[in-house]
């Protein structure tokens, strides 16, 4: 795997090597610039891709699982807080009626 990918990177080397000796001699047309930022991103794109671990054939199902984790916490964490705010309300209108209560005279019914 790791020979595979030393090769494609010597190929986009030595594509981005001919790509500069050509606008050096050519003096640099549009379509040369074009092609050496593009190679260049690409060979940008695939190291740092490589430096964190996401060059390999399981990076998308790594990710996808990564964006479902993901989903999964936020929903969580929404609930969380929707039952928060619920319990919150719950207990403001108990002691709201419990002041009702004390405020009209009901506890001498109770006694």
């Amino acid at each position: 795997m790791n020979s595979a990918r030393s090769q494609s990177s010597r190929s986009q080397g030595d594509m981005l090597a001919g790509l500069l000796a050509q606008a050096a001699q050519d003096g640099g047309d549009l379509v040369t610039l074009r092609a050496i930022v593009e190679e260049a991103s690409e060979m940008g794109a695939q190291r740092t891709l490589a430096s964190i671990g996401l060059d390999d054939p399981r990076a998308p199902a790594d990710m996808s699982e990564l964006r479902e984790l993901l989903r999964a916490w936020r929903d969580a964490k929404a609930s969380a807080r929707n039952a928060a705010l619920r319990w919150i309300a719950r207990a403001l209108c108990a002691l709201v009626l419990l002041g009702l209560t004390v405020r009209l005279g009901a506890t001498e019914l109770l006694k």
